[in-house]
């Protein structure tokens, strides 16, 4: 993680100007919605900061800024809590605000860890970059099960323990997520899994979610290093 001297929320705009030359502005994308009944609604916010965070951890041209904590959710209706903006509107947004960080920051990363997300950035990335933006995105990818289950909640253990609550996690859905894509595009989550868990958070603890931080930390070091080379003898 990194201190509060690289996250943006935190600095004067003096500050940040100073920065912003020859800074990569990271820009955690996430969601609020439903993650089962074990935990939190934030969890992809979460996930998203985490990364941003260790990113600016590992490389000193990294600032953070502060998370966008809705995203397009629809398929979690019905759950209580569950706040979505839906697909166009997170395009827009994610336009509208790469467009603003664009006109101080010269390269900009947007790191989303909600699926649902993936059309929408995808579609606001492509216009940005035939605008002539310098803006890439990453998204967290495993293989394991896709929503509320092993992995989120390792994660969530290895980040912030006293938010999840084992005592009330319970398998759900156990079929990948290519079967249950259709059932979730035409009747959502609720339809296929009561708890709105797809896979088995039972499974989880700490030690698999530091190994998991480990690995999409790994992942998503070596996609910025890929974009953006660090320049030779850079170092904290």
């Amino acid at each position: 993680m990194t201190s509060t001297s690289r996250l943006v929320a935190a600095m004067t705009w003096p500050e940040a100007g100073r920065c912003a030359p020859d800074a990569i502005l990271a820009i955690p994308l996430g969601s609020t919605e439903q993650h089962g009944p074990h935990l939190p609604l934030s969890t992809d916010t979460d996930v998203a900061v985490g990364l941003c965070r260790a990113l600016a951890g590992a490389r000193p041209d990294v600032l953070v800024a502060p998370a966008l904590p809705y995203g397009a959710s629809d398929e979690h209706a019905g759950f209580a809590g569950t706040l979505s903006i839906g697909r166009e509107a997170m395009e827009l947004v994610v336009v509208k605000l790469a467009r603003s960080a664009c006109a101080t920051f010269g390269r900009v990363l947007l790191v989303s860890a909600h699926g649902g997300n993936a059309e929408s950035v995808g579609q606001a990335v492509a216009r940005l970059r035939a605008e002539g933006r310098e803006v890439r995105v990453h998204e967290p990818r495993w293989h394991e099960d896709p929503h509320a289950g092993h992995v989120e909640t390792s994660l969530q253990l290895a980040l912030e323990p006293e938010r999840v609550r084992m005592d009330l996690a319970a398998p759900g859905d156990p079929r990948p997520l290519v079967e249950l894509m259709p059932l979730l595009r035409a009747s959502g989550v609720r339809a296929v899994s009561p708890s709105g868990v797809l896979g088995d958070p039972t499974t989880a603890t700490v030690a698999a979610g530091r190994e998991l931080w480990r690995v999409l930390t790994a992942a998503l070091l070596a996609d910025v290093a890929r974009w953006w080379p660090q320049p030779a003898g850079a170092h904290r």
